[in-house]
């Protein structure tokens, strides 16, 4: 592995590459990532770069975002079939008779989407700025898609606005039940339980601290607690339990792992990187109307992130 991950920074420099791994992830992919995070992070790093090549070790619409706001690079995905089923739960076709429902209506699109919906939508958000993407609008009412669960979780912390959901939702933290709370928390009493807003509503209102995957990493970090139960992703607590060692740390249930995001590995990266596959393309269309949308949530946050 050593010496893969040489190579693998070797072949960074020759081509003047980074590497993007989201927080998902296996966990050895961060010793040859320039950069590892959430979507809101990893797409803000994108829009940055000043590389020729940009590597994905993420899933599609993570790839395609980046070569929306990069398209003059070249962005691979050494995976390609590291997918997102929320993603595709929505197609264009499904987001034009969403928004025929309910016509005059701003719609909200979670960046877990793909570029054709992007292109349709008024802004993204990731987990990161959901709430405050939407607040932005100052609208009655808003479209929100295709996460329900999310969406139910913003309406609730801003309880002045009406969020209509697209009926579509995460396999991984939909998963995840009340009962599976009840049970975690009567076996390891007053522990704090860190959930992604990504869960459904019934499961989201039992935590201590609801947020992103950087959210809960942050939480931890700036908390004396010494033991936490953590509902997300297994690689969120992967590093957590490396990151923080003299710290305690329950996953919610063995069986939260995002096979797609599993999918790449350093061979997969170093096999991208040495023959640059699989390249990423969107339509020039479709891509400068997603950039819209993409820029207006990359603005929204430049200004909260100012206050």
């Amino acid at each position: 592995m050593d010496n893969l991950t040489e190579k693998i920074n070797k072949l960074k420099k020759e081509k003047n590459a980074i590497i993007l791994a989201h927080c998902y992830q296996n966990a050895e992919i961060d010793e040859v990532a320039d950069y590892v995070g959430d979507s809101l992070y990893l797409s803000q790093m994108a829009a940055r770069t000043n590389a020729d090549i940009i590597l994905f070790a993420g899933v599609y619409f993570m790839a395609q975002t980046a070569k929306i706001l990069c398209p003059d690079k070249k962005v691979l995905l050494p995976n390609i079939k590291a997918g997102c089923e929320m993603a595709d739960m929505i197609n264009l076709q499904q987001l034009r008779e969403f928004k025929n429902k309910y016509p005059d209506i701003p719609a909200v699109c979670y960046i877990n989407s793909t570029a054709e919906v992007k292109s349709e939508c008024d802004i993204c958000c990731t987990s990161s700025n959901a709430v405050q993407i939407v607040d932005s609008l100052k609208a009655e009412k808003v479209l929100f898609l295709p996460d329900k669960n999310l969406g139910r979780w913003v309406e609730k912390c801003l309880g002045n606005t009406k969020i209509i959901t697209y009926d579509g939702y995460c396999p991984i933290h939909h998963n995840i039940t009340v009962e599976d709370v009840l049970k975690i928390k009567k076996e390891n009493p007053y522990i704090k339980l860190l959930a992604h807003p990504e869960c459904k509503e019934e499961v989201s209102s039992l935590a201590d601290f609801v947020g992103s995957t950087t959210g809960i990493m942050n939480f931890v970090k700036n908390n004396s607690d010494k033991k936490f139960i953590i509902a997300t992703e297994k690689g969120v607590v992967d590093r957590l339990k490396r990151d923080y060692p003299q710290k305690e740390f329950i996953i919610i249930k063995e069986n939260l792992i995002c096979e797609s995001m599993k999918l790449n590995t350093l061979q997969d990266i170093y096999t991208s990187l040495e023959n640059e596959t699989f390249e990423i393309k969107v339509d020039k269309e479709v891509s400068e109307k997603a950039l819209k949308c993409i820029e207006k949530m990359l603005d929204v946050s430049k200004i909260g992130a100012a206050k």
